[in-house]
Parts: C-alpha cells; sequence; structure tokens
C-alpha cells in the first residue's frame, strides 16, 4: 500500500487476525465491492451494535453488548462506513470524556452524526413508555444545550463531529397550531447558539417530527439563521420527494451541504418494523425509489462542492448496511 493510501477513506485496511475477546470487521462482506466516492460524502448507519449484521460488518457472533463496547473500531475500517449516528446521545447527554472515547475507535477520516438530547428537544417530559406527562421546562433552551451537548460534543469529538441534529420530537396539538410562534421560537434558539468554539464550527441540523411544520417560513428562517434542514425520512414525514421540494427552497440553485436520516419504511410503525425486519441482515422492503431521490440530492451537493452525511436505520429496508451499499450504488450512478 503506498503512503498516500494510508490515508484514503476508500482503502481497504490489511485483515489482521482478531484479538481474543475482540470485535474484527468482515474481511469477506459484500460491503467491500462498494463503488469509490468522493471523501466528502459519507454514508452510515444508525448505531452499529447488532449481532445480525455478522458478515456484513463483523466477522463472528458477537453479543449487542460486546458490539456496543467493540464494534465501533471494526464497523469504522469497512471503507464504506465513513459515519455513525449516535443516537444514544438522545435519550441523555454525555460527557466529553465519553465522546472523546468514541472519536478515539475511528480513524481521522470519520465523522459522526449526533444526535441532540431530548432534554432540550422535546416539548414534554415523557414516562417509560413514551407518553408525554407535563411541560418540559428545557425545551429549545439554548444555554442548555450548549452546556448539556454542544460544548462537551465538540470537546469530544474535536474534528470528528458532523452535524449536530436537533430532532425535535412529536409536539403536542397546541403548539403546532401556534407554528408561527413555534417558528419563531425556535429562531431565537438557533441565534443563541453558539457559533464558534475554539477551533471548531459546528454544524447544526433540525429534524422534525410533525408534517405541518414544512413550510417554507421554517426554510426561510433556516436560511436566516444558517441552519441545515435534516432530511429526516420517517412515517411522520412526507415522502423524500416533498423534503427535496423543502431543501430547494432553502437552497435555491446552490444546494449546501446534505444531512439526511433514512429512518423508517413508510407505512411501518417502528416496533412492527422492527418485528418484520430482525435480525437485520437482508433487505426485506426495497425502496429503489428513496434510494434515488437521494443520491439524486447527495450528487447535487458533491457537485456545489458541498459535504454529504446520510445514515440509514434497519427500519428502512431491513438491513442498514445493505441500504447504505445499494444507496452508493445509486450516488456512483447520478455522479456519473
Amino acid at each position: 500500500m503506498s503512503q498516500a493510501g494510508l490515508f484514503d477513506p476508500n482503502s481497504r485496511p490489511a485483515a489482521r487476525r482478531a484479538a481474543p475477546g475482540s470485535v474484527a470487521p468482515a474481511w469477506d462482506s459484500p460491503l467491500l465491492e462498494a463503488p469509490v466516492l468522493p471523501a466528502d460524502v459519507r454514508l452510515g448507519t444508525s448505531s452499529w451494535f447488532f449481532p445480525g449484521w455478522r458478515g456484513l460488518v463483523y466477522d463472528g457472533v458477537h453479543a449487542q453488548v460486546a458490539l456496543s463496547r467493540k464494534g465501533l473500531a471494526a464497523y469504522a475500517q469497512i471503507p464504506l462506513l465513513r459515519t455513525v449516528s449516535l443516537d444514544r446521545t438522545f435519550y441523555a447527554p454525555l460527557s466529553a470524556v465519553q465522546y472523546r472515547q468514541y472519536a478515539k475507535q475511528v480513524p481521522a477520516h470519520f465523522s459522526f452524526v449526533v444526535k441532540a438530547p431530548a432534554l432540550v428537544c422535546d416539548a414534554v417530559m415523557r414516562d417509560e413508555e413514551g407518553r408525554g406527562r407535563v411541560a418540559n421546562p428545557h425545551f429549545l433552551d439554548a444555554a442548555v444545550a450548549t452546556r448539556e451537548f454542544i460544548v462537551p460534543c465538540l470537546e469530544g469529538l474535536g474534528p470528528k463531529a458532523g452535524p449536530l441534529v436537533f430532532q425535535v420530537s412529536p409536539l403536542p396539538r397546541g403548539l403546532v397550531e401556534e407554528a408561527a410562534l413555534l417558528v419563531s421560537r425556535l429562531e431565537a434558539f438557533f441565534e443563541a447558539l453558539p457559533r464558534e468554539l475554539g477551533a471548531h464550527r459546528p454544524l447544526f441540523a433540525l429534524e422534525l417530527r410533525n408534517a405541518e411544520l414544512l413550510t417554507p417560513r421554517l426554510m426561510k428562517m433556516l436560511g436566516r439563521t444558517g441552519i441545515r434542514y435534516c432530511v429526516g425520512l420517517h412515517d411522520r414525514m412526507p415522502e423524500v420527494e416533498r423534503q427535496e421540494a423543502a431543501l430547494q427552497v432553502l437552497d435555491g440553485d446552490a444546494p449546501g451541504p446534505l444531512v439526511a436520516r433514512w429512518n423508517l419504511h413508510r407505512g411501518f410503525l417502528y416496533q412492527a418494523a422492527r418485528r418484520r425486519y430482525e435480525p437485520f441482515d437482508r433487505l426485506v422492503d426495497e425502496d429503489p425509489e428513496t434510494r434515488r431521490v437521494l443520491a439524486r440530492m447527495a450528487a447535487a451537493s458533491v457537485r456545489a462542492g458541498q459535504k454529504v452525511w446520510i445514515t440509514a436505520n434497519n427500519k428502512a429496508e431491513g438491513s442498514a448496511p445493505l441500504s447504505v451499499l445499494e444507496l452508493a450504488r445509486e450516488i456512483a450512478k447520478a455522479l456519473g
């Protein structure tokens, strides 16, 4: 391997025998046949600790707890997988030390998509079954978001911090009905976030769970505040074509960075999709149209000199690594 190849995100590291108790990449994985994409196109999955990915991402049989602790380093050795969505951060804030432990496990070109905690993204405080009980006093509190999320994330991940995604949970009807006020509140929140911390200039993105909020008013607000819209593919949200059109309202003829999270196959609830798709080792309900549109959007951003982050969930088609592989092939076609 050449010296340059050591730093090539498309290069395949030499296979090594795994130490006892460690997790090794699957060196006979079909993911290794993925086309070579530009370095700033980062594809990956939502989380990484799925035993059903044996032969796709991991070599051998491993329990979920082992993959959670030791699987990320193996995951990041697969050249196709250049990002991952840190979803656990939604449930509770992490410390800079915890973020730093993740950063140490991945190569320099790797970039995390990080979800902001529900502490600031959910308008209600929920019980263990997800039912909202009382109003959340920290909802859209920029000081709390900065202290509990942005500062430790950037201190821990450093240059490996990609988009910081504020996924606003499904909102109570009263807030949705006052959409104009909510957009103003979001604008004030984003305006108050730090845009520079030392050498870091974070990229913030907003993801929705209420389709009613996907309006030109919202897009214009994001344009004013310099916040990206995260294309969130979920049964609660419109189809990908409508979200592509919303991005065009935001960007006009100059595409910006693309942040997309392919979360759930349309027509399914989360738990139903999980039962249908486990153990997540094959594509069950393929969605070539969504792949095609995401590839078109990615190609537009690449041609504009912008970065791309797209993550896929197992609940999108049945197996996130295989969704990423097929999406990579579609992006390669779109780029010609």
